[in-house]
């Protein structure tokens, strides 16, 4: 690959990494105020149909493009670029409308199984972004398989602020002129269609040129494949892309269908159920912004390792593997431990209340398996072993399916936070298993995991022994206020990450390529060897 090409690569790379980051975020923090806003009933009609929503933003964003991207990329014209574009639109035309009839007519059917038939109008309502998937993905895939991430980045953005601001003025508008809870849940999940057509715009030009026009001339220089051949590769390859890009969103829509009707089975009240399930959902948001943290920096690494796989250089790959396994390991590892040892502040600080505390600290176990799911996945998509994680994933998705109900009815809302950590294990432990020995061994070198469990029990102790003492010398009655509850979370955090960052000094736990690739590694390691000098 030629420098400027591999340079084009890196910083499309980087624009697009920056742009996915900061979407995420907005992903995460719009639901808390929603929460607050509109309580734990309305917070549940939202979540319930969160997922429908969720898994098309997968089709859209990250599975179809990433496939079309290749599709792209493998042809040796201008010509065939596009002509495999518009035959990729078609296919994702045919399949959007089957999506989009089936949610429409099967709206009250789908809402029923969940338990809440007047779920029904926000299903129909968030329906109609199908409608735009196939003009998003192609519009993307097109340019990422250019290397032009620039308008995926723009679209992307684009799309989780349209979004985001009709959500916050649809709970807003709720809250003031008495709305309930389904005619707020329906305006909110409007959203979704109205956000895609804003982000369609960017690929306006690209759809009339390429997608509506008449075929481009000349003729493409070689044959391409088939209809048929197309939309088998769609469904194996692509479908496998879109299944790995939306693990964490098939488990809560698991949740849709099982949680609240566990929950009326178990003798609660039909509304007391919305409630519970309403506390439960609290867990995503918090799972969405441990994993932006975790995965954040090691996806910095990814480049790198594509560059290595190209190079034929394995024993830089193995490096670049090891390092994006250590970092994402260690900052999941982290940000889980913090986390549960902060809840009941952090609960209280962003949800008013201590309800379902128990449960959310289980749920929060969950980043730790979704963050290697997500590294080991990035490591194997680029060997092209997708064995493994096929497996995986339909392993840990039927454990969910057969094991949630059940759990709900038995043990609330605490067995379904306990359910999505086994279905994650579960998943992350076939793929492991899965994997080539040199990924295996990866998790298991230089006594790594064993030095990281113990850095983070201390961290977490020390952490949960501060916020006791805190408490304790401020009272219980003002220890149980919002604003205490903040004051004592950023005084944890801050402990945790100084007891963190210093044992893992004092461990060795990275190597100096992992730390350069941590905020401030750089800045660390210069301190770290200044102390060295002062003292010999």
């Amino acid at each position: 690959m030629p420098k400027d090409h591999l340079n084009t690569v890196f910083k499309g790379a980087l624009i697009l990494s920056i742009s996915s980051l900061v979407a995420k975020i907005l992903s995460a923090v719009y639901r808390i105020p929603l929460q607050n806003m509109v309580g734990n009933t309305g917070f549940y009609v939202y979540q319930q149909i969160y997922p429908l929503y969720g898994i098309g933003m997968t089709f859209a964003l990250n599975g179809f493009p990433n496939f079309i991207s290749k599709l792209v990329a493998e042809q040796p014209d201008e010509t065939s670029k596009s002509l495999i574009a518009r035959r990729a639109f078609h296919i994702l035309s045919g399949l959007s409308l089957v999506v989009f009839f089936g949610l429409q007519l099967g709206a009250t059917w789908i809402a029923a199984h969940m338990g809440d038939v007047n779920l029904a109008p926000i299903i129909s309502a968030v329906a109609w972004m199908f409608v735009f998937m196939p003009w998003l993905a192609t519009g993307r895939g097109y340019y990422q398989g250019k290397f032009l991430m620039g308008p995926t980045a723009v679209s992307q953005l684009i799309e989780q602020v349209v979004r985001v601001a009709i959500i916050i003025m649809a709970a807003y508008f709720s809250v003031r002129l008495g709305w309930d809870n389904y005619r707020m849940g329906t305006w909110a999940m409007s959203s979704a269609p109205l956000a895609a057509i804003c982000s369609s715009l960017i690929f306006t030009a690209f759809g009339l040129r390429y997608l509506l026009a008449p075929a481009p001339a000349p003729a493409p220089t070689h044959p391409l494949p088939s209809y048929r051949k197309l939309t088998k590769r769609f469904v194996i390859e692509g479908g496998t892309l879109c299944l790995v890009a939306a693990v964490v969103i098939l488990l809560q829509l698991v949740d849709s269908f099982t949680v609240m009707r566990g929950l009326v089975h178990q003798g609660q009240l039909p509304e007391v159920a919305k409630a519970l399930k309403g506390v439960y959902d609290r867990g995503q948001p918090l799972v969405q912004l441990g994993l932006v943290v975790a995965t954040a920096f090691s996806a910095t690494l990814l480049p790198a390792l594509t560059d290595a796989l190209a190079k034929r250089q394995p024993i830089e790959f193995k490096r670049q593997t090891q390092a994006m396994v250590h970092v994402s390991l260690a900052l999941s590892m982290a940000a889980t431990v913090g986390l549960v040892a902060l809840m009941p502040q952090i609960n209280r600080l962003l949800f008013g209340s201590l309800e379902g505390t128990t449960a959310l600290r289980i749920y929060i176990i969950s980043i730790l398996f979704a963050a290697l799911i997500t590294t080991y996945t990035s490591v194997l998509q680029s060997l092209n072993e997708y064995t493994a994680m096929i497996i995986g994933i339909i392993a840990g998705l039927a454990t969910k399916v057969l094991a949630n109900y059940i759990f709900v009815v038995h043990y609330g809302i605490n067995g379904a936070s306990a359910v999505t950590v086994l279905s994650l294990a579960v998943m992350f432990a076939v793929m492991w298993l899965g994997s080539p020995e040199d990924l295996q061994q990866v998790l298991l070198e230089s006594g790594y995991l064993i030095k990281l469990l113990a850095l983070s029990a201390v961290m977490g102790i020390v952490v949960i022994l501060s916020c006791h003492q805190i408490t304790a010398l401020v009272g219980p009655i003002l220890a149980n206020t919002r604003g205490m509850a903040g004051i004592i979370t950023v005084i944890g955090v801050l402990i945790g990450v100084l007891v963190f960052v210093a044992g893992a000094v004092y461990a060795r736990l990275f190597t100096i390529r992992e730390w350069l690739v941590l905020p401030y590694g750089k800045r660390l390691i210069k301190a770290v060897a200044k102390g060295k000098e002062h003292h010999s």
